[in-house]
């Protein structure tokens, strides 16, 4: 969809997709596009109810190329990786991990949150690391929501997770001027939108107008700040907005993202000869490259 006289140049659909034992929404990548400035995935995850005994279970899988973020609205996420690292993620908090040349993680739940029944409700996005950074040394970073920048602008909460919007910068580090933040309107409530190269904005609850068009729940607008100043939601509304600069062109092929083909051919040589480095504390099980 093309509606640039409005400042919005693109609407896209969410795609449902098994994962897991529940399902998320997809908004990037498409055929079409395959990012919004150095972002080349996300995903709505759930919301997902589980019963006892039952819930995410992620075995450990490799990635090479990206930086990924989990940033849950409910729920409980326990991140393992080859770096040692062991962290509880849970509603608000930041979690980056930077693949770089390579690293493997596991996604799963700590026992005393599958003993009862409960709920995961959140976002997973990937960006694509710029090609200085592309085969860096893994890393990883946990923020507390307590650690992440809330402003009000008339009237309207929001946050800044990664990069800078409205007069705040995030703690967290980024690549390619990546911007990552999310705010909540109520019916009839106006936000200005922040400046960046490339920018889009997901509705994960309610919808709003951007000039003349309405952008409905559970689509990915891509917009042009140069010319559309602001939003107004038309109900209650909650929002992500993701932007950067683009990083050129990258494949991506299951779970890596890289610059050349033969890179990505290489990683995947590499996952099934498992030369990748295990996951600390999660070494029984892992998944199977896909052929």
């Amino acid at each position: 969809m093309s509606q640039a006289q409005d400042g919005v140049i693109e609407i896209i659909s969410a795609r449902e997709r098994p994962l897991g034992g529940f399902t998320v929404r997809r908004l990037l990548p498409t055929a079409r596009r395959k990012t919004v400035g150095p972002w080349i995935f996300l995903d709505h995850m759930g919301p997902a109810d589980f019963a006892p005994d039952q819930g995410i279970d992620v075995r450990p899988h490799p990635h090479i190329g990206l930086a990924t973020v989990t940033y849950l609205f409910e729920g409980e996420i326990l991140h393992r990786d080859s770096l040692g690292n062991t962290q509880t993620i849970t509603p608000g908090d930041i979690n980056l991990m930077v693949a770089g040349r390579g690293i493997t993680h596991s996604e799963r739940e700590r026992p005393q949150v599958r003993a009862s029944a409960h709920r995961l409700h959140g976002l997973q996005l990937w960006l694509a690391l710029p090609d200085a950074d592309e085969e860096c040394a893994p890393s990883f970073h946990h923020y507390a929501a307590d650690a992440l920048p809330r402003v009000q602008i008339d009237g309207v909460s929001a946050r800044v997770m990664m990069g800078a919007a409205w007069g705040v910068r995030s703690p967290v580090p980024t690549y390619a001027g990546a911007l990552y933040a999310e705010a909540e309107l109520q019916a009839g409530q106006r936000l200005p939108l922040p400046q960046a190269t490339q920018l889009a904005i997901y509705l994960a609850r309610g919808s709003l107008r951007i000039g003349g068009a309405t952008v409905p729940e559970h689509t990915l607008a891509v917009v042009d700040s140069s010319v559309a100043s602001q939003m107004q939601a038309s109900s209650d509304t909650r929002i992500a907005l993701i932007g950067g600069d683009g990083v050129g062109e990258r494949f991506i092929d299951w779970n890596f993202v890289a610059s050349t083909r033969e890179r990505i051919a290489q990683a995947r040589e590499d996952w099934e000869q498992q030369r990748f480095a295990k996951v600390v504390g999660d070494t029984q099980e892992y998944i199977a490259l896909p052929k």
